[in-house]
Order: C-alpha cells, then structure tokens, then sequence
C-alpha cells in the first residue's frame, strides 16, 4: 500500500463522515463539541496557527479526546469539498475508529519511506 493509498482512504473517510453528518468543522463548532462530550476525534491541519493549535490541544487533553495531525489545511478542505479547513472533530465512534486506523496505517507508511 502507498503513501497516496492511504492518505486517500483517510481523506475519503472524512469525506465521508461529513457527508453523513458526523464531522463538525471551525474553531468554535469543535472547541463546542468538545466540551459537550460528542467530539470522538479531533483532526487539525499541520498548518494551523500556533495558537490554534495551543488552544485545541489543550481542550482535546482536558477532555480526554484524541487528536491528529498531518494533512495540510488543503488537503482537509479537499476532503470535504471546501477550499481549506483547518480543524474538524468527528461525532460518531464509528467514523473515528475508521478515521484513525486509516490515518496510523498512513503514518506508519510515511515513516518507512
């Protein structure tokens, strides 16, 4: 399986979850579904601003929500079929189990190469 391989699976899934309604997207939509516990997953690009990026992790390590980088502000947008997104948080366990075993096998792939 290659890099592009899995980085497409992860990004479809997202796609995917969005489009089922089970991907919520901007600084307060996710910051609010943390809080309210419905937030699964959290997926930030590796492009956010650092403060950004402060802000959501410290909220996704008070409320026990996982949280994963790696994909570009475009490639998130891509997935979702908007210009570029920068943080989405995943509302159903389902698709966050998905996400996340698409996004390790991707990770895992990017560091043999």
């Amino acid at each position: 399986m290659t890099a592009m391989t899995t980085n497409d699976k992860t990004l479809s899934r997202l796609g995917l979850a969005m489009r089922a309604g089970k991907l919520v997207s901007g600084d307060e939509t996710v910051l609010k579904s943390i809080r309210a516990g419905e937030a699964k997953l959290v997926v930030i690009a590796r492009d956010a601003s650092d403060n950004t990026r402060k802000k959501v992790a410290d909220k996704c390590a008070s409320y026990g929500v996982e949280l994963l980088t790696g994909y570009s502000r475009y490639d998130l947008g891509g997935a979702v079929g908007k210009p570029e997104r920068v943080l989405f948080a995943v509302t159903d366990q389902g698709f966050a189990n998905l996400v996340r075993e698409s996004f390790v096998q991707h990770s895992e792939v990017e560091n043999i190469e």
